[in-house]
């Protein structure tokens, strides 16, 4: 008894936070509540049939899922590639570490601000650079051909660090026992000993690395709003949710976008595990 009158508090912190706001959201996803009136009605499911006829909804689907398909596999492998390099270093390892580890501390918002500088068409050193090599200039943030994949390229600068600390902490734990008894089997060259020990070890780190890089894709926000605002058919999922319900305050159909993003979440997160994890070698 003494047990459970100890576990209330925390129960109690969690249903707070957790379960209470996912009830209001299911709740409100039946209504058509809209910020600041206080006459809600019960409208059942037709905020979800809207779902189907809503365009912006499925473009902000598509670029997000092409956000994903750009920033997953190119921030893990670049992540696993850097963390390689760095655990190589002696003397300068701390230094590249922290070197790569600074957009991860940086604040998203404030880096888009000096991207938006970067990428300038006129004023940018980026433009300035290709100009210098005989290249015109490029519209980066106003070119619909563009943008997604600028967009992508900040999330991957913004990845890797975190992405190389998490390699770096699965290298670390790589017995070194493995790679004396490698030798002495013959297995000598670097990319032998990558494909025999080194990757089937990290598996565990690499499935980590890839299920939270595929949250962290999904969840992009931050350099859309700062950067192109939705703008030339540029709309994210999270930035449609924040227009539906903080711009044009339907918080009813917002909280059915949200249901649609924490499944879609939820979802992708449990099959990577099941499929991954079958592949995955566990110390």
């Amino acid at each position: 008894m003494s047990g459970f009158l100890l576990s209330v508090p925390s129960g109690l912190l969690l249903l707070s936070l957790y379960v209470a706001p996912l009830v209001c959201l299911l709740v409100l996803a039946f209504t058509n509540y809209e910020m600041g009136n206080v006459n809600i009605e019960w409208v059942g499911f037709s905020n979800f049939e809207h779902v189907w006829n809503d365009l912006v909804l499925r473009r902000s689907l598509w670029n997000t899922l092409l956000y994903v398909l750009l920033v997953v596999p190119l921030s893990v492998i670049g992540g696993l590639v850097v963390a390689l390099l760095v655990h190589a270093r002696k003397k300068t390892r701390s230094f590249y570490e922290v070197i790569y580890f600074l957009p991860v501390t940086s604040t998203l918002i404030a880096m888009a601000t000096v991207w938006q500088f970067l990428l300038h068409p006129k004023l940018g050193p980026v433009n300035s650079l290709l100009n210098l090599a005989g290249m015109p200039s490029m519209n980066f943030l106003g070119d619909p051909t563009l943008m997604m994949a600028t967009l992508a390229a900040i999330g991957i600068w913004q990845l890797i660090g975190f992405n190389m600390i998490l390699f770096l902490t699965g290298l670390s734990n790589i017995p070194k026992e493995l790679y004396e008894a490698a030798s002495m089997d013959g297995v000598t060259h670097s990319l032998d000993r990558f494909l025999s020990i080194t990757w089937p070890m990290l598996g565990p780190t690499t499935l980590f690395v890839v299920v939270t890089s595929t949250i962290t894709g999904f969840k992009v926000f931050d350099t859309v709003a700062v950067l192109t605002q939705g703008r030339n058919q540029s709309e994210v999922l999270l930035y449609d949710i924040y227009l539906e319900g903080f711009t044009y305050a339907k918080m009813g159909y917002a909280s059915v976008l949200t249901l649609i993003f924490l499944l879609i979440i939820v979802g992708l997160s449990a099959w990577q595990s099941k499929h991954m994890d079958k592949t995955v070698h566990y110390a």
